[in-house]
């Protein structure tokens, strides 16, 4: 496990950490978003889905839960299980998206982290006002691991 931490002083910056961290997704790979309303979450997912090619308009999946878009280079997965249990969550196979040939964002994962995948990129973004983000990312298993490293490493954080 590795930590690296992402100020962003306005959206620019966002979509930079978007976009260096799509250029290393592969298919599954699965990003695990929290914070608190209007902390970003669906900002960020926008931010990524733009940078591995999706043409869509890339929205909250609230109500849906799940949407899947054509990227470039593979699908991509957007979920949102704010509302649901963790019994709802676990009947809806997110194994195959989590397992599967594109790359999952899940907004609000820690409401069902025991179905989560144990190796994983956990984002934590922070409002700090205006359009400025505080992102901590945790890299669980070895590749997410080296991807904070690799960020830490940049100094850019």
């Amino acid at each position: 496990m590795s930590e690296a931490v992402w100020t962003a002083s306005g959206k620019e910056e966002t979509a930079a950490l978007a976009k260096r961290l799509a250029a290393w997704a592969e298919p599954g790979t699965v990003l695990a978003l929290d914070g608190d309303l209007g902390a970003g979450k669906t900002t960020f997912s926008q931010f990524f889905a733009a940078a591995i090619g999706v043409n869509s308009v890339v929205n909250s999946p609230t109500f849906t839960i799940i949407k899947e878009y054509e990227g470039a280079t593979m699908p991509f997965y957007h979920m949102d299980v704010y509302r649901l249990s963790m019994e709802e969550a676990d009947e809806l196979g997110l194994d195959d998206y989590f397992y599967g040939d594109g790359v999952t964002i899940v907004e609000w994962a820690s409401l069902i982290r025991e179905l989560l995948p144990s190796e994983r990129l956990e984002l934590y973004i922070e409002h700090e006002g205006g359009d400025s983000r505080r992102i901590r990312l945790v890299g669980i298993g070895g590749k997410y691991a080296s991807w904070c490293d690799a960020l830490n490493e940049m100094g850019e954080s």
